[in-house]
């Protein structure tokens, strides 16, 4: 990749940014122009082009048009209204968008269900929105019945593919094509609530973020520009559909311009070139684990057989950016930064390696609702000064990152159903008496050109021999070494030592040599960020959408009588892991660690 100057880099940036505002000005929580409206428009522009590829399987857009009215119509006989929620538990396929965008139309709003959830996670995630219906696709049956005895109110469920609940297909099938009247979303505006997406459940139970329809249509804008995305172009999207980038983003980047949509029902590392191959696909949605589990495949001579230029989505790595650009050929990235929930979003448009974003030194005012804060690591809080203010990082100092919530698209914070979860993201008193800020829980940097990266969540960085230890640094550490396929970085509480050590879930091939991989980290970080505990997987604890799972690793520990992986922990006298016995173990908690 030839590298930009910094020239070339501004203006890279700038004609982005114009183009973003292109696709996105005008829209407003006050405007009665909704989602369904953004949707129908696309449909009477591109009614004839393709919008879905699905298993061998064409869906034109006036044919999603008319399936999502069908959608509608059934909500409207059922009896539902303004307001009233169902909840899709549905695998990835061309009904779950109709759905949802079906139910807008008639001011009926969605709630995308993890379709990892079953018993009392999946009852919490539907009583937290008040669902009152919910429909499912293939292989629920026993995910619904294990939630049943945690409802709080009896729930009427309806399936696509299930010979235990009521079959909604016989009910679509008789209801009309032809678009509802835009009176029965009568009085809806830009800030009601079109979704609620869900947080991705890493520790504790999901949070419901409410998804305006002014957000929805936000997110589904905000590639078509940077991206430079035509009708031509066809789009793979593996990501589940509950998830915002996937389900939002991937959705409304092809079908608000009048591209395609290449569905897959789920993502597959083994089969994911071929099929992009097959479907002509020009761009890919990624989460950043994605890119890494395909680096992960054995090399072929098909890598670069693909008409792939680019990607969008979020947590791509510096050092996997570069090799999978390498690798496969595709090196335009449009890293984002962003959650489902908060009014920050930040996008690295001129393609810096290793940056989640970009706030140019000459381009201050547009970003003066985002701020960066020095943490408290201790008191996972922001420092304040002499004055009660919180005290902003400098450059290449690490900070939290806040939103200022305002009145405006750009910085309302809708929250959650809950009210204390809401409460909790809220900051006050920040820079002045009576401000409120959206706390994102992030760490980030920004450089002097105003390149932003990420470093860690709040709560995932931890202190270790006096020293702030960043478990995403460590676990890019990790993934420089030959062997090593997956690192999950987290602190955990060692009886009689002050802070937490580092411990790492890997997985790795066989060639791998534990006992020297010390050596090798020595050789990338400093002596106290290097792990003091390895767990080896078989297959990494990820969630839905392939954020590492660390609520459940934290709690196991490090005790060979309650982890069936083999453990390891460091032997300072000999520098090497050797592995966790019961002796050992009982030498550690006793104080007696050779580390």
């Amino acid at each position: 990749m030839k590298a930009l100057s910094n020239l070339q880099r501004d203006a890279k940036f700038l004609t982005g940014a114009l183009s973003l505002l292109k696709w996105t000005k005008g829209i407003s929580p006050d405007s009665d122009f909704l989602v369904p409206d953004d949707f129908e428009r696309a449909v009477d522009d591109h009614e004839i082009r393709i919008a879905f590829r699905f298993e061998g399987r064409l869906t034109t857009y006036a044919e999603f048009d008319a399936r999502a009215n069908r959608y509608a119509h059934w909500a409207l006989q059922r009896g539902l209204k303004k307001g009233d929620v169902v909840a899709l538990l549905m695998e990835n396929r061309p009904d779950y968008v109709a759905a949802w965008v079906g139910f807008s139309k008639v001011g009926v709003v969605t709630a995308l269900i993890n379709t990892n959830l079953d018993s009392e996670a999946l009852a919490y995630s539907l009583n937290i929105v008040g669902a009152q219906k919910l429909i499912t696709g293939t292989g629920f049956e026993a995910a619904v019945h294990s939630a049943q005895p945690f409802l709080e109110q009896p729930l009427d469920v309806w399936s696509l593919n299930s010979p235990v609940f009521r079959d909604i297909r016989t009910d679509l099938k008789d209801m009309p094509t032809h678009r509802p009247t835009r009176l029965r979303r009568a009085g809806l505006k830009g800030k009601d609530t079109c979704l609620f997406v869900y947080t991705s459940g890493t520790t504790g139970m999901p949070k419901a973020a409410k998804l305006t329809h002014a957000r929805v249509r936000t997110l589904m804008r905000n590639f078509i520009g940077p991206c430079e995305i035509t009708p031509k172009d066809r789009i793979l999207e593996a990501l589940p559909l509950y998830h915002a980038t996937g389900g939002v983003c991937a959705v409304g980047a092809a079908l608000m311009c009048g591209a395609s949509l290449i569905l897959e029902r789920k993502f597959s590392a083994s089969r994911f070139w071929d099929d992009a191959a097959l479907n002509g696909a020009t761009l890919f949605v990624y989460i950043g684990e994605i890119c890494r589990y395909l680096l992960n495949q054995p090399e072929r001579p098909s890598d670069k057989q693909h008409q792939i230029r680019g990607g969008f989505g979020n947590g791509l790595r510096g050092d996997v950016w570069a090799r999978f650009a390498d690798r496969f050929g595709v090196s335009d990235f449009k890293e984002f930064y962003g959650s489902t929930e908060g009014n920050v979003s930040l996008l690295n448009i001129d393609g810096k390696i290793g940056a989640c974003g970009r706030i140019p030194p000459w381009m201050k005012k547009p970003f003066a609702h985002v701020a960066f804060v020095k943490p408290d690591m201790e008191t996972e809080q922001p420092v304040r000064g002499e004055d009660g203010f919180c005290v902003r990082a400098g450059v290449d100092e690490v900070g939290e990152v806040l939103g200022r919530i305002g009145d405006d698209n750009r910085t309302r914070f809708e929250g959650y159903t809950d009210k204390r979860d809401t409460a909790g993201k809220v900051l006050h008193d920040v820079f002045e008496k009576g401000d409120m800020w959206f706390r994102t829980g992030d760490l980030m940097r920004k450089d002097k050109d105003g390149y932003v990266y990420f470093v860690d969540r709040i709560g995932d960085t931890f202190r270790w021999k006096g020293e702030n230890v960043a478990t995403n640094e460590v676990g890019e550490a990790f993934s420089r070494i030959q062997g090593v396929e997956t690192a999950n970085v987290y602190g955990i509480a060692v009886p009689g030592a002050d802070g937490k050590a580092g411990m790492a879930a890997i997985t790795a091939s066989d060639e791998l040599d534990i006992a020297g991989l010390h050596r090798l980290l020595a050789e990338r970080l400093p002596g106290y960020a290097i792990p003091v505990f390895l767990r080896v997987q078989k297959e990494p604890e990820t969630t839905g959408t392939f954020k590492y799972r660390k609520f459940e690793l934290v709690k196991d520990g490090f005790d060979p009588h309650q982890v069936r992986d083999p453990l390891y922990v460091y032997n300072a006298e000999e520098d090497r892991y050797e592995p966790m016995t019961e002796e050992v173990y009982r030498k550690v908690v006793s104080g007696g660690g050779r580390f």
